[in-house]
């Protein structure tokens, strides 16, 4: 497995693996299916305050990461956002992802990264808790897009 930063030609199987993710439902707060274009929109918006890295193997893009700046966040802080493939969780393919971000967030200054996570992400949940982060808030019936509603958990990972 190969960790890297994602290009523009990336953003198609990027764009599938997190599309199946959302079809699954139960763990992602995005609810409507992306594009590759819409992905790499994302990209380029954070330019300079943001990185993107995927996990690569045999050509297929296994796994994708994401640390950027959000407004609800002071701006010491990125948030975080997490997707393997369906079928490879528990392979350390998160962890490798979270190897390279966490030195991409500290080359772009941040003191500390937040994972937002969906309350019955169970899986997310583990998964930050394993990487050290800490929880240190809760968000109670949050509405998302769909109309959805779910509780949130804020937890933390202090660079320092």
């Amino acid at each position: 497995m190969k960790i890297r930063r994602a290009t523009r030609l990336d953003t198609r199987q990027m764009a599938d693996l997190l599309n199946g993710i959302i079809a699954a439902g139960g763990t992602t707060a995005i609810t409507d299916p992306v594009t590759g274009d819409m992905l790499w929109d994302w990209i380029e918006a954070g330019a300079g305050r943001a990185a993107w890295h995927v996990a690569e193997q045999d050509g297929e893009i296994i796994g994708f990461q994401w640390i950027g700046p959000q407004d609800y966040l002071p701006s010491v802080a990125c948030d975080i956002a997490s997707f393997v493939r369906i079928g490879q969780t528990g392979l350390g393919i998160g962890s490798q992802l979270f190897d390279a971000t966490q030195a991409a967030a500290r080359d772009l200054g941040y003191a500390w990264i937040n994972a937002n996570i969906r309350a019955d992400n169970e899986s997310g949940l583990t998964y930050y808790q394993s990487r050290g982060f800490r929880t240190y808030d809760h968000w109670h019936d949050y509405r998302l897009k769909d109309g959805q509603v779910v509780d949130k958990v804020l937890k933390r990972f202090d660079l320092d």
